[in-house]
């Protein structure tokens, strides 16, 4: 059976591709790594891996109804972090301040319905970011003064409104991400 590889979470706006694209090019050789494409830009509720076609309609079906209880809110990105810590940086993202439990709330109502279909949830606890970029190596100077400078900058503010169940396929050059369907939130 074929299975397609997934996630579900929204894609940013303009505002924050411009405000990643600064950063990259303060970075920029300093921090060397895989640079997430602008338009790739996104937040993550859940990574669902490899799933099947019928689980992709269970999860359709789940997500509709995440979606009818949820009204739209706002949220600020605000902020530099790296996973898992500073001194084993991996991942360099941008935070979330204002709406960051909203998110966090929303995460955990997809977790839950989606667990009903045997998506299993998450080991890690949700922390609501969006990957600027997968670090291969890199000054640790440089990656502490990016901190420090952006640690209470506001970078934007942006309506969430939607949910995306999105495909990814993984190619040489980097993910390819098809939107399989939205889910406007009405709660």
């Amino acid at each position: 059976m074929e299975k397609v590889r997934a996630f579900i979470g929204f894609f940013t706006t303009r505002r924050v591709q411009e405000a990643a694209e600064r950063i990259r090019r303060e970075a920029t050789p300093k921090l060397n790594g895989k640079w997430v494409e602008p338009h790739n830009l996104h937040l993550t509720f859940q990574f669902l891996g490899e799933v099947s076609r019928p689980q992709l309609i269970d999860v359709i079906k789940a997500l509709q109804e995440v979606a009818r209880s949820f009204a739209p809110f706002t949220i600020t990105y605000k902020g530099l972090g790296v996973f898992p810590d500073a001194r084993k940086a991996r991942v360099l993202w941008m935070g979330v301040s204002k709406g960051a439990n909203r998110l966090k709330a929303l995460a955990k109502e997809i977790e839950r319905k989606n667990a009903r279909y045997g998506i299993k949830p998450s080991s890690k606890a949700f922390v609501p970011h969006v990957t600027l970029c997968r670090l291969k190596s890199y000054d640790r100077k440089t990656l502490n003064h990016l901190m420090t400078k952006y640690r209470s900058v506001e970078f934007a503010e942006e309506e969430v409104n939607k949910l995306a169940l999105v495909s990814s396929t993984l190619t040489a050059v980097g993910p390819v991400y098809s939107i399989v369907e939205e889910f406007y939130l009405e709660g």
